[in-house]
């Protein structure tokens, strides 16, 4: 596995926090392991969309010549 050398802060509500990591904790899981498969995750979705456009057309694929 990767070495951890990044981090990053954000901010949620307290509700939706605090939800999410009584979720994390009921499956004996580390909320920051949790939050690294989402990204994972969505990085994943976001390449696969993505694949054979050249240009990010807000979910439109390229007009020719990757002009759009």
């Amino acid at each position: 596995m990767k070495e951890k050398d990044a981090g990053m802060r954000i901010r949620v509500e307290r509700e939706l926090r605090d939800e999410f990591l009584k979720i994390c904790r009921a499956q004996d899981r580390p909320a920051a392991q949790v939050i690294r498969e989402f990204m994972r995750e969505y990085i994943l979705a976001k390449k696969s969309k993505r694949a054979g456009h050249t240009k990010n057309t807000g979910g439109r694929p390229a007009a020719p010549g990757g002009q759009g």
